[in-house]
């Protein structure tokens, strides 16, 4: 099954063209927009792993590793179109608009952090595994009725293709002809389950199969790829073809979350020799040093901006005005019941507060 599914890959990791078809596409400002895309999220993705071991925010879900497949993708939808992430892409919501200084409100606990920025369709972080799959389904096939040529994106790991709703989500969308991506990322772990171990299927591109629509595996490290295939399945989606599964096979360095030791289940042997052949951010370095586009100065600055604008970015989540403890309380129903009541009235005379 996995020769029915070869890993397709546009740029290797030596930063060689493996498609010569696709030199005439990929263009300088190209590549250095992903370039600054890529430095920009894991500048922040670091910084927030800081600042939860500081006690400033709260549990942190690390994505270093990933930002190829989080940035192509995103950077592939066009104004209009619909985003569902996980709680590990808000480097992609980052890249499609989001504000930094919300990402880290939500991190911080606040429902604040869920809103973005005017005009920009980002759902939610699905916190439940696969339960924004349906959503996005959802989402995508209202756009289809209203006229729109606007599509959607659902981002979830290897482990949500064992839960229902991802196969209600996809099965539903083949059915509606729903104009969705199904966008995987397999870091091949479930928290410290290994894929080997969570399901038989070779593949998780192979999962297509079973709802009658294209299913592509790519190499989720190459930045163009993950670029160029996903805006090949918009297109298709936006012009009635319906759905696609993408597998961007790619691996996460750090832990599931800041509350996790993969030393206990991953071999850090093989995590540092991955880190050192196949990160996405030098695998574009070594691409523009071979075409020759590379200059240290640019990437130096590209650096400080992004070190800047995430500092930036913390000074205005620190800044935010403190939580209302009322909240958790009065945004449970439109009228609260009498066990919300007492709930509330018992909270406030723990805290010493006036409701």
């Amino acid at each position: 099954m996995e020769n029915q599914f070869p890993i397709r890959q546009i740029i290797d990791v030596n930063g060689k063209i493996a498609l010569p078809e696709y030199k005439e596409k990929m263009t300088a400002e190209l590549a250095k927009k992903f370039y600054k895309q890529m430095i920009r999220i894991r500048t922040f993705d670091r910084k927030a792993i800081s600042l939860q071991r500081q006690g400033r925010i709260g549990t942190y879900a690390p994505f270093e590793g990933q930002e190829a497949a989080q940035v192509g993708s995103a950077m592939a939808l066009a104004e209009g179109d619909w985003m569902f992430p996980t709680y590990r892409d808000h480097g992609a919501a980052i890249v499609f608009g989001h504000s930094l200084s919300k990402v880290l409100l939500f991190w911080n606990g606040r429902n604040e952090g869920c809103i973005p920025p005017k005009g920009k369709n980002i759902f939610p972080p699905g916190i439940p595994i696969a339960t924004q799959i349906p959503h996005a389904a959802g989402a995508a096939y209202a756009e289809r009725k209203r006229g729109s040529t606007s599509a959607a994106i659902a981002y979830f790991g290897d482990g949500a293709t064992s839960e229902g709703d991802f196969h209600e989500g996809v099965n539903f969308a083949s059915v509606m002809r729903a104009p969705v991506v199904f966008f995987n990322q397999n870091n091949q772990f479930a928290i410290s389950v290994p894929i080997s171990k969570q399901m038989n299927s070779k593949t998780i591109a192979q999962k297509a199969l079973a709802y009658d629509i294209p299913g592509i595996r790519i190499d989720g490290n190459d930045v163009f790829t993950a670029y160029f295939e996903t805006l090949q399945a918009l297109e298709r989606a936006r012009n009635g073809g319906g759905p696609t599964l993408i597998e961007a096979v790619t691996w996460r360095y750090g832990a599931h979350t800041t509350s996790d030791d993969p030393a206990k289940y991953r071999d850090q042997v093989e995590n540092v020799k991955r880190r050192e052949e196949d990160d996405p951010i030098i695998r574009v370095e070594r691409w523009l040093k071979n075409e020759g586009l590379y200059d240290e100065s640019w990437a130096t600055t590209v650096k400080e901006e992004a070190i800047t604008e995430v500092e930036e970015a913390v000074k205005e989540m620190e800044a935010f005005p403190k939580a209302d403890p009322a909240d958790i309380f009065d945004h449970v129903f439109a009228e609260p019941t009498w066990q919300i009541a007492k709930q509330k009235k018992e909270y406030f005379d723990l805290i010493g507060g006036e409701i």
